[in-house]
């Protein structure tokens, strides 16, 4: 009987519900505002019209397969080794780490890392097919991670060198490479930040220089000297390092800086310095202002080291360096680049600022000492 009773409950409020749908429905029907008749309610105001969706361009993000197909053979797994000698005086080679590099030209020439091949002493290639190769170093440069070995094998395929210069914060980019060992390990994401210095990056050469592109496309130890891809399958930069604690926030050495490097890596082994002879630091907002700069550009001269090349022309303390042969100094940091790879005994012309005054100055570029 109670069943019974609950029944006849439940029907009646479906009942119930019915009739207010009904309702609803029925009054859906009307005009936006419109108010039923005899109704005391006043009439509700018409919605704000609705903005279009804006165009996009993304459309559906395309498999990357075909890319990662042609890339990969150009990628190679580097196997670190360093010699060891027993109590007997045998000698022995244990490996000492595992990094990654890619062939750029057919004749053999692998782009790395510096801290991948670094006091190791014997190199192995493995490429894509399983062979294995004994290396050589070309050339390394410690104070930009550089470096570049050689391998004689046949059936080479190199990869092509983008221009770095022409990523953008939000492109998309894949990076190859032997993560933890896991050879030929892909992963994918956009360019996160560009200009990243040795300040982001914690634990580098202090006498280093770094100009990073930041991405979050996953980067681990193991990465090191791998590609940085665009979405043409060129090589935009060469990953190097990442972020102590952070997810997937990992830095690629722009090939702008590689490329200007290669020249004296492939010639001389090691990359020649030029300098102007100063230590600088950052433009205060103060001065800025005093010099009528929207923003702090440029360099202030702390220090002119006695003798050098700076103290022959005249700059002095306090001057503020904005161009160096004609490009626009932003930041000491660029400073230091510019300065570095311009050539030894060659002359350039600074724009500086001096108290009220701005002026061109020669300066002939000594060599940098360590």
């Amino acid at each position: 009987m109670k069943r019974a009773a609950l029944l006849v409950v439940l029907l009646a409020g479906c009942g119930v519900l019915e009739k207010r749908r009904s309702s609803a429905s029925s009054s859906a029907e009307l005009p936006v505002g419109a108010v039923p008749v005899g109704s005391d309610v006043a009439p509700l105001p018409a919605p704000p019209p609705v903005a279009p969706s804006p165009p996009t361009t993304l459309g559906a993000l395309p498999s990357l397969a075909p890319l990662v197909t042609r890339a990969g053979p150009s990628v190679v797994t580097i196997k670190a080794f360093a010699r060891r000698q027993n109590a007997f005086g045998r000698g022995s080679l244990e490996e000492r780490g595992v990094g990654s590099g890619f062939v750029y030209d057919p004749k053999g020439f692998i782009l790395t890392n510096n801290h991948v091949i670094e006091e190791a002493g014997h190199l192995v290639v493995k490429l894509d097919d399983g062979r294995e190769v004994d290396a050589a170093v070309v050339g390394a440069d410690k104070p930009t991670d550089v470096a570049v070995i050689k391998i004689e094998a046949e059936r080479l395929s190199p990869l092509a060198i983008g221009d770095s210069r022409s990523v953008e914060v939000g492109d998309w980019v894949v990076a190859i490479g032997n993560p933890f060992g896991l050879e030929h390990t892909v992963s994918a994401g956009i360019v996160s930040a560009k200009g990243r210095s040795r300040d982001d990056v914690k634990g580098l050469d202090p006498a280093g220089y770094f100009n990073f592109i930041q991405t979050d496309a996953s980067i681990n130890p193991g990465n090191s000297g791998g590609p940085l891809l665009n979405m043409a399958g060129q090589v935009v930069g060469i990953n190097a390092a990442v972020r102590a604690n952070a997810n997937n926030i990992g830095f690629a050495i722009p090939m702008e800086m590689v490329v200007q490097l290669l020249p004296m890596l492939l010639r001389d082994g090691r990359v020649t310095r030029s300098a102007i002879g100063i230590l600088v630091d950052e433009v205060s907002a103060a001065e800025a202002e005093k010099l009528g700069q929207t923003g702090k550009r440029g360099a202030r001269v702390l220090k002119v080291l006695a003798g050098g090349a700076a103290d022959q022309a005249g700059l002095a303390p306090g001057d503020v360096i904005l161009g160096f042969d004609g490009k626009p100094v932003k930041d000491p940091n660029e400073l230091r680049w510019l300065a570095s790879i311009a050539g030894v005994r060659r002359t350039v012309n600074l724009r500086v600022a001096r108290g009220e005054r701005t002026f061109d100055m020669r300066v002939t570029l000594g060599e940098l000492t360590e």
